[in-house]
């Protein structure tokens, strides 16, 4: 009897995750990230993710016309300087990069870099959070190119971006896609007012809600936050202390890493992308869809 087993390399990955504390020092902060994804690399990852904005710090803490002038286009500087370095060691990339569109035209978009040093795709944060310290309506346009996996070397990527992570639709339409896993860059953190009880609830939901996702698709989560505290230009908060925590969840919610909340760390997690398939024979949730009765969540609000 014949063997047509699919042998077992095929269907193991391994990812990059760079949790990062930044400064004002850009050069500095992406000569530190270019140092880790050859650690990356060095440790057989085919894939490594960075955080949201990683270029330099997180500016949305305030207002200021003169930060748009660290937006830049896409392909540009950051594509042509991170593309040349994937095509050196072989690894995809996500960067998480400041665009600029057009005059007055900017996005928060994740970037993929093939291991040619090419671009594979980018998407465009669909959900723009405005709340105090996350100002980010002011510096950012909502995405344009929808919830559309980008096709990789290693695979189809669902990549949405920090806000979007709080969104199962999001998550779910990435999934009917194609998607073979949903990936995060994020940054995220606590307020210094907040007590230490709401900071860990805080925390947990955001763990929570984003293995309630892998759940639910049955699909691996890479989330990738940045780490360190970040002062208030304005002087009127006391900045924002980024909480780390970056994760990888298996497709049952399983933890498979987790980082620490107070420093930087790189690390290299392996996935058994074959577990997807198993664990959806044996949760066939996209089977048992009702969508002959979904068609409310178009809607803004149901009474």
């Amino acid at each position: 009897m014949c063997d047509n087993a699919i042998p077992e390399r095929f269907y193991r990955m391994k990812v990059g995750l760079i949790q990062q504390a930044n400064t004002c020092d850009r050069t500095d902060n992406i000569k530190k990230l270019k140092n880790s994804i050859r650690l990356c690399a060095e440790e057989g990852a085919e894939l490594v993710v960075l955080q949201e904005l990683h270029n330099g710090l997180y500016f949305c803490q305030t207002e200021d016309t003169q930060v748009f002038d660290q937006a830049e286009p896409i392909p540009g500087p950051s594509t042509e300087a991170f593309g040349a370095l994937a095509k050196e060691l072989g690894v995809v990339l996500v960067l998480s990069l400041f665009e600029r569109r057009a005059p007055g035209l900017y996005h928060n978009t994740a970037v993929v870099i093939e291991r040619d040093g090419t671009i594979a795709g980018k998407y465009r944060k669909m959900h723009i959070p405005d709340d105090p310290a996350y100002y980010e309506k002011f510096y950012f346009t909502p995405g344009d190119l929808g919830f559309e996996p980008i096709q990789t070397s290693v695979g189809k990527l669902g990549v949405l971006v920090c806000w979007d992570q709080w969104y199962p639709e999001a998550a779910r339409l990435m999934a009917m896609k194609g998607s073979e896993m949903l990936i995060y860059p994020t940054a995220i953190g606590w307020e210094s007012s907040d007590t230490e009880e709401e900071k860990k609830r805080q925390l947990d939901a955001w763990v929570t809600v984003q293995r309630g996702h892998a759940v639910a698709n049955g699909l691996p989560v890479i989330t990738v936050n940045r780490t360190g505290h970040e002062t208030d230009p304005s002087g009127q908060t006391n900045g924002i202390r980024f909480w780390g925590n970056s994760f990888v969840a298996g497709p049952q919610g399983e933890l498979l890493a987790e980082f620490p909340n107070d420093h930087e760390e790189v690390r290299v997690v392996e996935i058994d992308k074959a577990r997807s398939e198993n664990v959806r024979r044996w949760w066939p949730f996209f089977r048992d869809r009702r969508i002959d009765a979904f068609g409310g969540l178009t809607e803004r609000f149901l009474i």
